[in-house]
């Protein structure tokens, strides 16, 4: 995101497979758009939590030493995991605690989910969204999450957004997942919850996330884009305030 003059990255991953061993593990089925060289200049990345598809060492020892003015917020107990890595500048949040960089107001939000690299390490760091602003303008990135009853509060606290980034993918099976990650159909009510506490406001511009890259989990690769629209038509929402993204597609927001 190019966002109040800065460049902000999110959970960057440009490994081939999202596993501790790059000869085994879930591959890619989609190459980032850019790559990791053709990065520009980057002033702050988010982190929200530690999992292999959101935490990509590799990722992280290159930013770090090519980008090394670059600034790290990431969930209380990440930055051990950083630092080793090669990031000097870094900001550790807990839920609800906020901080500003370079004019960018930077707020930890809740999540459900979990953490853990390996078997000595879970749930030994936190997960997190972020909520973040400058100069009136607001975005959200809600992470990995499963639904939970705080997004109207996120909404309440860090809104009206303009932006926001929220997961549509790796839901199935529901009996296994439905409490790490949401379905399209949660998805969308998380946008609602966020919007309902500024009603008659202009709404965000919704992109659905974290589908399309990974095969993670059971059900079709390009089944959450399509239950996503379905659900944002049935709920009656506004078509153009959601952006399932093309492979590379930009868009500006305002």
């Amino acid at each position: 995101m190019q966002f109040g003059g800065l460049n902000v990255i999110t959970d960057p991953v440009f490994s081939q497979r999202a596993f501790p061993v790059q000869w085994m593990g879930p591959r890619r089925v989609m190459d980032p758009a850019l790559p990791i060289h053709q990065l520009p200049p980057l002033d702050l990345v988010l982190l929200s939590h530690n999992h292999y598809d959101h935490l990509d060492k590799p990722a992280v020892k290159w930013i770090a030493r090519e980008h090394p003015g670059t600034t790290w917020v990431v969930p209380l107990g990440v930055g051990r995991y950083v630092r080793r890595w090669g990031v000097r500048d870094i900001v550790e949040l807990d839920w609800w605690q906020h901080t500003g960089i370079n004019g960018v107001s930077v707020t930890a939000t809740p999540a459900r989910h979990f953490s853990g690299r390996g078997p000595r390490d879970r749930n030994k760091s936190l997960w997190c969204g972020f909520a973040f602003a400058k100069d009136g303008n607001r975005g959200y990135f809600a992470g990995d999450t499963a639904y939970h009853p705080e997004f109207g509060e996120i909404g309440a606290r860090c809104g009206p957004f303009d932006f926001v980034m929220i997961p549509i993918g790796a839901y199935d099976p529901r009996w296994f997942m439905q409490i790490v990650h949401v379905d399209p159909e949660e998805a969308v009510q998380i946008y609602q919850d966020l919007v309902a506490p500024h009603a008659g406001m202009p709404l965000p511009l919704m992109l659905g996330i974290h589908w399309g890259t990974f095969r993670l989990t059971d059900e079709p690769m390009d089944e959450p884009p399509r239950r996503t629209v379905a659900r944002w038509r049935a709920a009656g929402l506004e078509a153009d305030r959601l952006w399932i993204a093309r492979f590379g597609e930009t868009r500006p927001v305002g």
